[in-house]
């Protein structure tokens, strides 16, 4: 498999797993997601959640893509 089927590969799983979640990888490669359908309002941003997420590796950008996650359970936004 080459690199790039190999990144089609892992935006694929990623949109499964964060349905709510729209994905895009830049020409220099970080990686950006942000969300689907909601707008966060003044607290739940204040509270740590963010509208697009961004990181230059793959490792590092799953795991904001999971915080923002648990992030938004504790808020009660469960799509988050």
């Amino acid at each position: 498999m080459n690199p790039q089927q190999t990144l089609d590969r892992h935006l694929s799983d990623l949109r499964a797993s964060f349905p709510d979640w729209a994905f895009f990888r830049s020409d220099p490669g970080a990686f950006y997601a942000t969300r689907r359908g909601v707008v966060l309002t003044d607290a739940e941003i204040d509270a740590g959640l963010e509208q697009p997420v961004s990181a230059d590796d793959e490792a590092t950008f799953v795991a904001l893509l999971h915080e923002q996650h648990v992030r938004g359970w504790s808020r009660g936004r469960a799509t988050a």
